[in-house]
């Protein structure tokens, strides 16, 4: 019986976090909502859109991710191989942000899968991608994201596209 009330315990702990990590609202000083999943899945996306001839934030990306993150993107290569590319979000910027300004991009959200643990949270995300909003898609993937909610606000831990 105390097993069953240890297990039911923790149930409703985990729960009341995860009730709690959607209805808090915190905001970065970019007006991202952090404190939300649905916020900061949203902010994910809207970071890396940008008009043609326009800027990319890579503060404003930085401040949805925790220091020292990991991002990158799986794919197959020319011969048919699977390559993995693994490198900071700063140098991720460095690599992608010329040709985002130059050509414009845009990425939205198609569907979501979240699988979460008390405070550890998994999104899948698949997405679009286009050269203007409302353009004509020339991307289509899917993002697993992984995120870390600290009480108050959402953290991204890291994240690949294929």
């Amino acid at each position: 019986m105390k097993k069953l009330i240890l297990a039911l315990s923790a149930c409703l702990l985990i729960s009341t976090l995860s009730s709690y990590a959607q209805t808090q609202h915190v905001y970065t000083k970019y007006g991202d909502d952090v404190g939300t999943l649905d916020g900061i899945i949203k902010a994910y996306y809207d970071v890396v859109c940008v008009n043609k001839g326009g800027k990319v934030s890579y503060e404003r990306d930085s401040l949805l991710h925790i220091q020292g993150v990991r991002v990158g993107s799986a794919g197959i290569d020319a011969k048919g191989n699977p390559v993995l590319h693994f490198t900071t979000l700063k140098e991720f910027h460095r690599e992608s942000d010329a040709y985002e300004e130059k050509e414009g991009f845009y990425e939205h959200e198609t569907a979501r899968t979240v699988q979460n643990i008390r405070n550890i949270y998994h999104v899948w995300s698949t997405y679009e991608s286009s050269h203007e909003k409302g353009g004509k898609v020339v991307a289509q993937g899917v993002n697993s994201i992984e995120l870390y909610f600290d009480g108050k606000r959402f953290w991204i831990l890291g994240w690949y596209y294929d």
